[in-house]
């Protein structure tokens, strides 16, 4: 795995590709926070966030990238497909932030989608050997 510094170098330089028009009020920025974050949702809680995006709040808009999680989900990968991971990841949270400031929530519904339908799937596995694969 890079090292937190390496991987805020990264995400520097995915960030200076994407156009200026995608900064319009994101007065936090972007913010590489140390800490792996795990989501607490009944249901979901074998699955690391990567990312977030933020409205509101003491930092206003800011897209949050989380580099323990990366470690732990994608620590393994070369450092290139690394990079691809990470550019996924602060593209998704831009969308987030372009879709907030157009009042639409297409992706928003998508990721909900997506969580519902890991979710079924988790239960059915549960169901299906009495527990998780994951404990």
């Amino acid at each position: 795995m890079v090292s937190i510094d390496e991987m805020q170098a990264m995400l520097d330089d995915i960030a200076e590709t994407l156009p200026g028009e995608f900064y319009t009020q994101l007065n936090g920025g972007i913010i590489l926070m140390p800490k792996a974050k795990r989501d607490r949702r009944k249901g979901a809680e074998g699955l690391y966030i990567l990312g977030e995006y933020y409205r509101g709040g003491n930092l206003g808009r800011y897209i949050a990238i989380y580099y323990g999680s990366f470690e732990s989900v994608y620590g393994h990968l070369p450092k290139e497909r690394l990079a691809e991971e990470l550019a996924a990841t602060l593209k998704h949270e831009f969308t987030h932030h372009l879709e907030s400031l157009a009042g639409e929530r297409g992706l928003e519904v998508e990721d909900e989608r997506f969580l519902a339908g890991y979710m079924r799937r988790r239960a059915r596995e549960k169901g299906q050997s009495g527990k998780s694969r994951e404990e």
